[in-house]
């Protein structure tokens, strides 16, 4: 018989846990009925007298519960145990605490815990972790007064768990606390604990801690790597990312799915093509699968390094595609002014019943703005009502740029005065874009004014301002604008452009001589310049904002950053290669008109990524089809 009950135990296990039970008057417990399926269950069988109740039984139901996740049946264990003679066995309710918290009730947890007759180092982790791993990083943090006050002396599990949370917080002074108490305790040169110290300075952005920490580990394995990585990624710092990347190939480590997703997204900020495509091929020799985590920063970096058809490659080949792969390639084609190509894979999107969500319809009204559909731009932020989206901060800055661009500027005025929310400085500072782009000073001045009011250290208005007053020969006011900026230390972001050949970066500013082959340079610029001006190309001297002669003028024009940068490329990449260059600041109108020419006669691709968008000149034309 007790064979036979052995085995009715293990064959019985998996199934539905059939009956609630009555909770001990000295624990908080579930009380909600749980609907009995047929047949017997372990439960059963222990009322029946066919099993007998032992510590070693319970752990058994309760680590199978928490593989299952199943919430319902954690609540009738947990109710079964009340009633038995186990109810205050410690190392039970240790179980519970993580058995619930693995099922995501840190309420039902908690409950567990408070009830606790004797917490030990275990109950105190336990749900120290499960705060932690649920998302409630302050909650995790805010148990440790308490643990030392109970004089219960962390370990080195609850020290990783604390600098987790510290580090989700992004609290560099409760981290700082924590690595002190580790310290005190003798628990800094455990290794999970190291790995965890790294983190959480690298989320607090403190990456001069983060790599002196990671420099005294004794043993540095798979997670501190990927954490070092992961900070630097997270900072932006796309050179240092892929150094260490490599030093984690030289060490011996084997990347992980968190790994290159890291490095992808770190490329993608600096728009490094020829090195993204090297983690690319590192990825696809090393057997990795496109998943949608990994898919997803790949299409990004692709997308966000000029190469559109890469990236649709990719988004082609993940599998199971998730809401961030369909955002992701709908934000590529939006940045890209691809509106058209934006709309249809909006359309796909509902067809194939993708939940939309906010960024779905920040994307795709960017997309209708950039590339001047405001019809459907319109259709698409009434739209936003019937999936139960509300419209944010974001969305109405957007539409308003929509009017802006097309020139309706007395209706984008009369859409922020109707606003439900309080127009921001970034909603007052897209009806000035579009003031300047049209140049209307009248409604620019307004805009300008609301946000000197709400955004004063923004140095970007003053110079809108300014320029509007510029391009319409208003000097006086653009007198007055420029003694304001001086009077407050606005001072205007110098532009530059930079392009990357063999892996080096080369930078150029306006009129820049300080190249080592800057004579070169200039020389091939005037070979442009007449091949161009042949082909047809007339300089466009509106967009020199100075005061002076037309002569001036035209030649203030010829050496803009991007002029240089391309002439520099011509020169140094081989023939019908495509020319991809990087601007800090918006594209000038006459480079623009410029590099159309240049794609047609010199017979290049060439892609040039601003601030606000990507331009992709071929023939004679560019993807923004001149609506910028």
């Amino acid at each position: 018989m007790r064979k036979h009950h052995k085995l009715l135990f293990h064959r019985l296990l998996p199934h539905r846990i059939s009956k609630s039970y009555s909770a001990a008057a000295h624990l908080a417990l579930p009380t909600a009925a749980i609907p009995a399926p047929s047949g017997l269950s372990t439960l059963d069988l222990l009322d029946a007298g066919e099993l007998a109740p032992t510590p070693r039984l319970y752990h058994s139901l309760i680590t199978a519960c928490a593989q299952s996740k199943n919430l319902a049946d954690a609540r009738a264990i947990h109710a079964h145990l009340s009633r038995s003679r186990f109810a205050s066995d410690a190392f039970l309710l240790n179980s519970l605490i993580h058995l619930y918290c693995k099922c995501g009730a840190v309420s039902d947890a908690r409950g567990v815990f408070d009830g606790m007759p004797g917490r030990d180092v275990v109950s105190w982790t336990s749900l120290v972790a499960g705060y932690a791993q649920n998302d409630m990083p302050a909650e995790a943090v805010g148990l440790l007064p308490g643990m030392l006050k109970a004089r219960c002396k962390p370990n080195g599990f609850t020290f990783a768990s604390l600098l987790k949370a510290a580090g989700a917080c992004g609290d560099r002074g409760a981290g700082e606390q924590i690595h002190a108490l580790a310290l005190k305790y003798g628990c800094d040169e455990d290794v999970y604990v190291g790995s965890a110290l790294l983190d959480m300075y690298a989320r607090c952005g403190q990456m001069d801690m983060a790599t002196a920490v990671f420099d005294r580990l004794e043993s540095k394995n798979a997670v501190s790597w990927n954490a070092l990585i992961a900070g630097f990624a997270r900072k932006g710092e796309g050179e240092t990312t892929l150094m260490t990347f490599a030093g984690m190939q030289r060490n011996g480590f084997e990347a992980t799915h968190f790994t290159y997703s890291s490095v992808f997204s770190a490329l993608a900020g600096i728009g490094a093509l020829e090195q993204g495509k090297w983690v690319h091929a590192h990825m696809i020799k090393s057997g990795e699968k496109m998943s949608a985590f990994v898919g997803n920063t790949m299409l990004d970096m692709y997308a966000k390094s000029g190469s559109m058809v890469d990236a649709r490659k990719v988004f082609d080949r993940v599998d199971q595609k998730d809401l961030v792969t369909w955002n992701t390639m709908l934000t590529a084609y939006a940045q890209y002014g691809l509106g058209k190509e934006a709309v249809a894979h909006f359309e796909e999107m509902r067809k194939c019943g993708i939940q939309l969500n906010q960024i779905t319809f920040l994307s795709v009204l960017t997309a209708c703005s950039h590339g001047g559909l405001v019809k459907e731009g319109k259709h698409y932020f009434d739209m936003m009502k019937d999936y139960n989206v509300e419209p944010e901060i974001d969305h109405y800055v957007s539409f308003v740029d929509l009017l802006g661009r097309a020139g309706l500027l007395n209706e984008a005025l009369v859409f922020v005065f109707k606003m439900p929310l309080k127009p921001t400085a970034a909603v007052w500072g897209a009806l000035l874009g579009a003031c300047r782009m049209h140049k209307n000073a009248k409604i620019g001045q307004f805009a300008a004014d609301h946000v000197f009011e709400l955004d004063p250290n923004d140095t970007g208005p003053p110079v809108l301002l300014y320029n509007i007053y510029a391009s319409t020969g208003k000097w006086d006011d653009a007198a007055r604008v420029r003694k304001m900026m001086k009077a407050t230390g606005v001072k205007k972001e110098p532009a530059c452009s930079w392009v990357e050949i063999e892996n080096v970066v080369h930078m150029f500013v306006a009129d820049d001589d300080t190249h080592p082959n800057a004579a070169e340079i200039y020389r091939m610029w005037e070979e442009i310049n007449m091949r161009i001006r042949k082909a047809g190309y007339v300089p466009n001297t509106d967009y020199v904002l100075l005061h002076i002669n037309e002569q001036q003028r035209e030649t203030k024009l010829q050496y803009h950053s991007e002029k240089i940068a391309l002439a520099f490329a011509l020169i140094n990449m081989p023939a019908g290669a495509t020319i991809r260059i990087m601007k800090n600041i918006r594209i000038c109108g006459d480079c623009h008109s410029a590099f159309k020419y240049v794609s047609k006669v010199f017979e290049r691709e060439i892609i040039v990524r601003d601030t606000n968008r990507f331009h992709h000149f071929s023939n004679g034309s560019c993807s923004c089809g001149d609506y910028w």
